[in-house]
């Protein structure tokens, strides 16, 4: 097969690099918003047009969202977070918690194998806050903190491709929790602190085996609860599939649902 010229890189596919560079290095980071279009005529020496077709490019590929009469944010910190997001948009509520189920299972093995003496201080200053959030009653505060816990587990696992793929869940995680602490279900199995407590102990005895299994436990619970208020159409596999093989874990599924101290119930939904 003859080799041929290739062709030279428009304009706008540097911009595009550059653009791409500058959200997955945090200069841009997930949720801010974008330059306007003049500063970033002025920054990157190119013409009106070749912006608006690097920015167009970029909000096809789902990284940057327009928002009338507000500019242009980062939705995603890669084309491959974007199109993670994508599919998830269309996900049902159980899939997105299934695909949680799975992350946070591995999340809790590798963290108590390779967690850090740095790791266990996040941990426990992410539990703190957890526990803080939930006796605030504020719901929403509280599926922050909730969601800031589990991303300190997914790091400590020191896998940044799991991390990756557990941060890239967002807005789809986000309405499953919304959806779970608004089950009417007992305050013990939508808050679970004792559960997340027996987590982070675990991980720092770094025995996987338990860490494996409080995390299926508690997530068995969280997918009872879903089930419950979001009830499936059909061809979902029984809620206590996520425990099949962690029946050792009778004894942290207890505990779960023993309120614990200063876990009196004060968020309702």
């Amino acid at each position: 097969m003859p080799l041929h010229s290739t062709t030279r890189t428009s304009l706008v596919d540097l911009v595009i690099e550059q653009m791409e560079r500058l959200i997955a290095e945090g200069e841009w980071p997930v949720g801010t918003k974008i330059p306007a279009e003049p500063l970033l005529v002025e920054q990157l020496g190119v013409g009106r047009n070749t912006v608006r077709e690097a920015v167009r490019a970029l909000v096809h590929t789902g990284m940057l969202e327009p928002r009338q009469g507000d500019g242009t944010y980062v939705r995603a910190g890669s084309g491959f977070g974007a199109a993670v997001q994508r599919r998830l948009r269309r996900a049902a509520q159980l899939e997105a918690y299934e695909v949680r189920a799975s992350l946070e299972r591995d999340a809790a093995r590798y963290a108590a194998q390779r967690r850090t003496e740095e790791d266990l201080r996040a941990l426990r200053a992410a539990l703190e806050d957890r526990g803080h959030a939930w006796r605030s009653g504020e719901v929403n505060a509280f599926i922050d903190a909730d969601m800031a816990f589990h991303r300190t587990v997914a790091a400590a696992a020191h896998n940044s491709v799991l991390a990756e793929l557990y941060e890239h869940l967002g807005d789809a995680l986000r309405t499953t929790l919304q959806a779970v602490v608004g089950s009417p279900v007992p305050d013990s199995v939508r808050h679970q602190c004792d559960a997340h407590r027996a987590l982070v102990d675990a991980i720092e005895a770094r025995d996987a085996d338990g860490a494996e299994r409080i995390a299926l436990a508690h997530l068995a619970e969280g997918m009872a609860a879903l089930r419950a208020s979001c009830p499936p159409s059909g061809g979902d596999a029984p809620a206590d599939d996520l425990t099949a093989d962690a029946a050792p874990a009778g004894a942290a599924a207890t505990a779960d649902a023993r309120p614990g101290p200063g876990s009196s119930g004060a968020l309702h939904a």
